[in-house]
């Protein structure tokens, strides 16, 4: 089997497997690679650590996502002291749980989404009552370890006023924080791009956009997939609203995440082929597949055994795992 690496848009042959001082384990390319005992040769292909940009930890067992391929969650909501306490379990050197970025708890209006549904913890949402109540929501976040701020915008309920969500994001941006708007219903997306959101955490499916809205979102806004979740694995209408958005979205220059919303329904506790499929129809290439699932600068190593078969990518990446204590690759 050939040793491939895929690392920065592009397969690259004869690749090394070295331990930083940091003890985080990389692969470089083979014209970088030291020689002597630092280099050991591995067959298959090693990627970036695979990231499911949004996962719900309170819904679901982090080690089992693990052990199906992802190495690295971003938790969209929950509360955050249980959230943080996971987060540093799995940086520990023989964690067995997925490196965790996470949003802390979810800010929205008072009696909004997600407070009136059964799954949500009491203390993963925290009500945001005037703009002068976001300088210190964002604070509480940071200062719990949160890298991202996840606000909701959902139609069927109390929403942030306009000036409410834009002094969120402002907030936010003061904090060096991006914010995620969980976008549902007429006006939501429009809402979320007015006030000057980074990400939706959702490809838009309640309705088709307008071109002009898609355009401007394309223009400085970062969409989270989660496809799958319409249907799972059978899709409805919703689904083919939100395929032909994020098709749209990407024919205007968008960016898009892999993300599954784990923990809504029942989704594949790890990489998800569907999900991956349902992003292929929308128009991404394999490559951009892998940009949407993986960071080059991440702290993770992602390994495929038989190696990385772009022409039937769903199932190839499906055997993916991830380099750690419990997963070493063979050494030729």
């Amino acid at each position: 089997m050939a040793e491939t690496v895929w690392w920065g848009g592009r397969l690259r042959s004869g690749v090394a497997l070295r331990v930083a001082p940091d003890g985080r384990v990389r692969p470089v390319p083979a014209e970088l690679a030291p020689d002597g005992d630092g280099t050991r040769r591995f067959p298959g292909t090693l990627l970036p650590g695979l990231v499911d940009a949004h996962v719900h930890s309170a819904l679901v067992d982090l080690g089992t996502v693990r052990a199906g391929g992802i190495a690295e969650v971003w938790d969209l909501g929950g509360v955050p002291e249980k959230v943080a306490a996971l987060a540093e379990r799995s940086r520990k050197p023989d964690a067995v749980l997925p490196r965790i970025r996470y949003a802390g708890p979810f800010l929205t209006a008072p009696g909004g989404y997600p407070s009136d549904r059964p799954w949500a913890s009491a203390g993963s949402w925290r009500e945001i009552c005037s703009e002068a109540d976001a300088d210190k929501a964002v604070a509480e976040a940071r200062s719990a370890g949160a890298s991202l701020i996840k606000v909701t915008a959902h139609a069927g309920g109390p929403m942030p006023a306009p000036a409410t969500l834009a002094a969120l994001v402002a907030s936010a941006r003061a904090a060096g924080l991006p914010v995620v708007v969980h976008a549902e219903g007429a006006g939501t997306v429009a809402a979320a791009h007015a006030a000057g959101a980074d990400m939706l955490a959702h490809t838009p499916w309640t309705e088709r956009l307008d071109d002009d809205l898609l355009r401007a979102c394309a223009q400085r806004m970062t969409w989270i997939s989660t496809l799958d979740i319409h249907g799972w694995g059978e899709p409805d209408p919703a689904s083919g609203i939100a395929v032909d958005n994020l098709r749209r979205f990407l024919e205007y220059g968008g960016n898009v995440r892999y993300g599954t919303d784990l923990g809504n329904g029942p989704l594949p506790p790890g990489i998800n082929i569907r999900e991956i499929r349902l992003l292929l129809s929308a128009g991404l290439t394999p490559d951009g597949v892998l940009a949407a699932m993986t960071e080059t600068d991440s702290s993770t190593i992602s390994w495929i055994p038989g190696g990385l078969d772009l022409a039937d990518l769903p199932d190839s990446l499906a055997t993916a795992r991830v380099v750690g204590p419990d997963i070493h690759p063979r050494a030729l």
